[in-house]
């Protein structure tokens, strides 16, 4: 860690060109030559990036950032601060520390809580930031998580662990074991250490892939910021034999959007109808999630067709994703697309349909933007429909 950067002048510098363009500023001399200009400008570019995403990072003075890539891929904020909710207890130990985000609001909830990070650059910052932003409750080791698991006789409440995908993965079938930390392999030492392990993994992950190379999941937990899913969770606890529970939260500007159901719950069905007056677009965690008819039984609303995923209701809803009023409903043919839509500006969705969006609007010529929101889908008797609608805010 090189704390030069923590000079007051440049401190001040990165402060006032935080935002600015990197290109234009890397042409410049560099008004700091005791100094490497590449190290600050990418203190400035990590900075910016931190502004909406770690505001709590970014507000703080004499922060040290990582590489712009860290920051990227560390979770924000809004994310960090929704999983903490999830979890308590006195003691948890972080097996892939990274960047800290996650461990600082687990601070909040836990006792006393351990950041494992095998990049000593990287855990030197981190423990330098939690100085800034007054966390005191965390210890740091800069080590592979498994040699301090192994020298350590400390049983802890929880593990959390974020593995990374191994590089020689690429291309393959995304699985846990092509990752690093290899937490299958690693479960049962795992729990050896603590009854209680929190997995994060990317939102690709196949959910039934990550059942498959598990054990003792109680609950997957599927986030999204602002209709992106961002992570999936696994919650598993030593020699728990219960139902699965699948719990989506989409968090979005003043409210986040909650659903649950358990998995292979065969008591409820989905109900089907035509196109009524109001239809319904699940959010992307409930999307991710698999569970169009659990939607349907918990919600009461109608599906379109077995595969459209898109619900319908004579009354309107607070139903956790967009919701439209119909306008018109028209058969997808010729004529009626010649007469309502065609060289018109509209915002155009498929699904369950054969065509892609760009091809409909270049067949057509349908700009792209307005208020007119339309669905190309499929209904129940399986007729190729447009619905033409209003988004309700």
């Amino acid at each position: 860690m090189n704390t030069s950067i923590l000079d007051k002048n440049i401190q001040e510098f990165i402060t006032q060109n935080s935002g600015a363009s990197i290109t234009k500023l890397a042409l410049q001399k560099n008004p700091f030559p005791e100094m490497d200009w590449i190290l600050i400008l990418n203190q400035i570019e990590a900075k910016s990036k931190a502004k909406e995403k770690l505001p709590t990072w970014f507000a703080t003075e004499n922060i040290i950032y990582p590489s712009k890539i860290s920051v990227e891929q560390t979770s924000s904020e809004k994310t960090a601060v929704y999983k903490a909710s999830l979890i308590s207890g006195e003691t948890l130990i972080d097996l892939t520390g990274g960047f800290g985000v996650d461990d600082y609001y687990f601070s909040k909830k836990f006792k006393s809580i351990a950041h494992c990070e095998i990049n000593e650059d990287l855990s030197a910052i981190v423990k330098h930031n939690f100085e800034q932003i007054k966390v005191n409750n965390c210890t740091f080791y800069a080590d592979d998580s498994t040699n301090v698991l192994t020298e350590s006789n400390q049983k802890w409440d929880w593990i959390y662990i974020d593995p990374s995908r191994r590089n020689d993965a690429k291309g393959k079938v995304f699985m846990l074991k092509d990752c690093l930390p290899n937490v299958p392999d690693l479960l049962d030492f795992y729990f050896e250490k603590a009854s209680s392990i929190l997995i994060k993994t990317a939102p690709l992950l196949d959910i039934s892939a990550g059942l498959s190379e598990l054990k003792f999941v109680k609950n997957i937990h599927i986030i999204a910021l602002e209709n992106e899913v961002k992570e999936l969770l696994f919650e598993i606890h030593n020699h728990y034999s219960g139902d699965i529970t699948i719990k989506t939260a989409n968090i979005v500007k003043d409210k986040t959007e909650t659903f649950e159901f358990v998995l292979g719950d065969d008591s409820l069905f989905a109900s089907y109808h035509l196109p009524q007056r109001y239809v319904y677009e699940p959010n992307s965690a409930i999307m991710k999630s698999g569970g169009f008819d659990e939607v349907s039984a918990v919600f009461d609303v109608n599906k379109l067709h077995k595969h459209s995923h898109l619900y319908t209701s004579d009354e309107l809803i607070d139903f956790p994703g967009r919701s439209f009023e119909i306008i018109k409903v028209i058969p997808y043919s010729k004529n009626e697309m010649k007469t309502e839509l065609a060289n018109q500006q509209a915002n155009v969705t498929t699904r369950n349909f054969p065509d892609t969006v760009e091809n409909i609007r270049k067949k057509w010529k349908i700009k792209n933007g307005g208020n007119l929101y339309c669905f190309f889908t499929t209904d129940k008797n399986e007729s190729k429909i447009v619905l033409i609608c209003r988004k309700i805010i």
